[in-house]
């Protein structure tokens, strides 16, 4: 039960179409939708995101601050990675149709397509989920303060991380060329600048601080 819902209002809502709120898209075969309680407002702690992904894409490394999520294979094949940070030990799991994948509340994993037409639903404990991208972590931490760090060669960090100019969300971005697959389907609607696929407002965080973003996925402020 949701206790600040008036369900006698004429404004609940108890329908959603998840098409109509797209999250990040890729290209036609790889994209997510969102639905979260900024757009079904009867929702209690609970969300959810709809994977679509062709073989060999990845939803980057990232990690929900504040949420736990269940990944449903509903077709297609996919492997969920997350880091135990109390074994330091790398789990992956394979999930097929009919089989979930369980990632605890704030932990570090990715999900990749292993054939074509995947169909992933992650749910969330959270009526608006957190999300903080590993592509986030690595373009904007100064190249010096990792190589000082880790006893690194800065110049070799800098021209390593200097193709990450955005956040990526589904990877390998569409225009990179030195992956053997991945892209073969990559033919974006629309692009930004920058010649890669359109990110539905996440290009925005280059020139300012990360905000709540429209279509109610909540991007952590600094």
């Amino acid at each position: 039960m949701i206790s600040y819902m008036d369900f006698t209002s004429p404004s609940v809502q108890y329908f959603y179409d998840l098409s109509q709120n797209q999250f990040f898209k890729k290209d036609r075969r790889n994209y997510i939708n969102s639905l979260s309680v900024n757009q079904l407002n009867t929702l209690g702690n609970v969300s959810l995101l709809d994977i679509y992904l062709s073989k060999s894409n990845v939803v980057e490394p990232h990690t929900h601050q504040n949420a736990s999520e269940l990944v449903y294979c509903i077709s297609g094949a996919a492997v969920v990675s997350l880091i135990n940070p109390f074994t330091k030990k790398l789990v992956n799991i394979p999930i097929t149709p009919g089989q979930v994948a369980n990632v605890p509340q704030g932990w570090w994993h990715y999900e990749i397509a292993t054939v074509d037409n995947t169909h992933l639903l992650a749910v969330f404990d959270a009526p608006v989920p957190e999300f903080i991208p590993g592509s986030d972590l690595l373009r904007l931490t100064p190249a010096d303060i990792l190589a000082h760090t880790y006893c690194l060669d800065e110049a070799k960090v800098e021209e390593t991380l200097a193709p990450i100019t955005e956040t990526v969300v589904i990877g390998p971005p569409c225009n990179c060329n030195n992956v053997q697959n991945g892209n073969e389907n990559c033919a974006p609607t629309q692009q930004n600048n920058q010649g890669q696929c359109n990110t539905y407002g996440y290009t925005k965080i280059q020139q300012q601080p990360p905000q709540v973003i429209g279509n109610g996925w909540q991007y952590p402020t600094r």
